[in-house]
């Protein structure tokens, strides 16, 4: 897959109910290597992937991204390589009026930390907001994967409101 990613993050509340409302949930680790753009290798449940992109534009709205499929050893053998700072997390899906939200759990230093995010076809598109979700962290490099591996939610999340912590 390859592309533009136009997606936009939030907070979840943590005492909303929205691990019910999921359909699906898979565990993830995801690697990063030191590069110019963000380069990653993920394993997801028993599958890998190489994904790299580009640089955000318009607030952190978009962004190229060239995502491949590779096999579960070679994914094993890239995450050898990957700078220090693994993210691991669980990842649900849930789907609310017409749109497909992925909210990730995090665990080690980045545990307590549960954003959503979903994907949108335009900037401009409209969705309907959940009432799980919180306050919108679109552009906020704190949220960024490749950012918490070297500066994790245990370092800053005194900065957020019991809420979301």
């Amino acid at each position: 897959m390859s592309g533009v990613e136009i997606e936009r993050k939030f907070l979840v509340h943590k005492q909303s109910n929205w691990k019910s409302l999921a359909h699906n949930c898979t565990h993830i680790r995801q690697g990063y290597f030191n590069a110019v753009n963000t380069v990653r290798v993920r394993i997801r449940d028993d599958k890998g992937y190489l994904t790299i992109k580009g640089p955000s534009r318009n607030g952190g709205l978009s962004r190229y991204e060239f995502e491949k499929e590779i096999t579960l050893e070679e994914a094993d053998n890239l995450m050898l390589l990957c700078a220090p700072g693994v993210i691991d997390k669980h990842r649900y899906l849930i789907d609310y009026e017409g749109h497909t939200f992925e909210v990730d759990e995090f665990h080690g230093d980045n545990d307590g930390l549960v954003m959503a995010e979903v994907e949108l076809g335009s900037e401009n598109e409209t969705f309907s907001v959940p009432p799980f979700l919180g306050r919108e962290v679109t552009g906020d490099r704190r949220f960024y994967n490749s950012h918490m591996r070297q500066n994790p939610f245990k370092l800053w999340k005194d900065t957020l409101p019991e809420e979301y912590r």
